[in-house]
């Protein structure tokens, strides 16, 4: 079967695993309070250009997202996203398990609109009602989002304008940030985009890595207590020392966006080989994530030969279904797909 569901249904860079075997008998602290996460943090700094940067290593993109809203919010506070949002969708209910409603509004190719925000926040509290409902305390972005789109920098600073105006944090998903990065179509650096940001992560699970995300608040802003809530959330792992070294090898030589780079342009070879084979796109995408719109009888065959994700139905006989390169994607991958397309 060729690989084209997600990007982390293979293992890690030869990198990592190098760097697993060559520091695997030393002896360090756990809890992320080990060397190699020390020094990772201190390259997460330098590439942010945010030296007092608040770093912390969590297991994974779902338990980032549920630790860092059920720690910034308060109890009477909800997140605002698009309604095609990953927490709004895709994270199982993880988000309001921990006691905080998603509030939606409008997606539009995946994005939220910055003045659509200003009018939904500002409408809340013209509501006479609004001390029964659920506060705005907390926007969420992802950056690609769940459609593979970009903000661009006037969106995201507009974004990050509103926040500011109503006192409440911008919280970005990271966890494809980098293939977002190194899109020709992206117009923002990490040091820009953490200046906007509250607090954002960097994705190591399907950017190269095992497994794990580096959380990152950017204004001093971490919640009291952070590492103890990350534990008491299980979401922090006893050998933190696993994560800290794979982020250490990723943010090494630039190999975080050398490989994010890889699957940005086997995506642009797939995007090619889809127009070429006639394929109507379903949405746009800049980035990894590519989705393409299939007679049901075409989704049934190409099952036999490929691993793609369902996204949803068009009609009753047509299927959007995605396709997915990564940092592991080869060019022989996309000859063969050519050839079953």
């Amino acid at each position: 079967m060729l690989a084209f569901a997600n990007d982390y249904s293979k293992g890690a860079h030869p990198a990592i695993l190098q760097r697993f075997i060559d520091t695997n008998l030393d002896p360090q602290p756990g809890y992320g309070q080990d060397a190699y996460s020390a020094s990772a943090t201190e390259k997460i700094r330098r590439a942010c250009d945010c030296p007092d940067a608040q770093v912390t290593y969590i297991s994974g993109g779902t338990q980032a997202n549920a630790v860092i809203i059920s720690t910034v919010l308060k109890d009477y506070q909800g997140v605002v996203a698009a309604d095609t949002g990953h927490v709004s969708i895709h994270e199982a209910g993880s988000i309001e398990y921990t006691g905080h409603k998603v509030l939606t509004i409008p997606g539009h190719d995946g994005k939220i609109d910055a003045h659509e925000l200003a009018e939904y926040i500002k409408g809340f509290y013209e509501d006479d009602n609004h001390i029964q409902m659920v506060y705005p305390g907390m926007v969420y972005i992802s950056q690609p989002t769940e459609y593979g789109t970009l903000y661009s920098k006037a969106e995201l600073t507009a974004i990050s304008a509103v926040c500011r105006q109503y006192d409440i944090p911008l919280f970005m998903d990271g966890a494809r940030l980098g293939y977002g990065l190194m899109s020709p179509a992206n117009d923002i650096t990490l040091p820009e985009l953490a200046k906007l940001v509250d607090v954002f992560y960097i994705g190591g699970t399907k950017v190269g890595a095992l497994c794990g995300e580096a959380v990152v608040f950017t204004h001093d802003n971490q919640p009291e207590f952070f590492n103890n809530r990350v534990k008491r959330r299980g979401a922090q792992l006893a050998k933190g020392r696993l994560i800290g070294v794979q982020f250490e090898a990723l943010f090494t030589d630039d190999l975080y966006f050398k490989i994010s780079a890889h699957a940005i342009e086997m995506a642009k070879q797939l995007k090619a080989a889809l127009t070429e084979k006639g394929y109507q796109f379903f949405i746009d995408s800049p980035t990894n994530q590519q989705f393409v719109v299939v007679d049901n009888a075409k989704m049934a065959t190409l099952k036999n030969d490929v691993d793609f994700s369902f996204w949803e139905k068009i009609d009753d006989t047509h299927t959007a279904i995605r396709l997915v390169t990564s940092w592991s994607t080869t060019e022989d991958e996309i000859e063969q797909l050519k050839q079953v397309l």
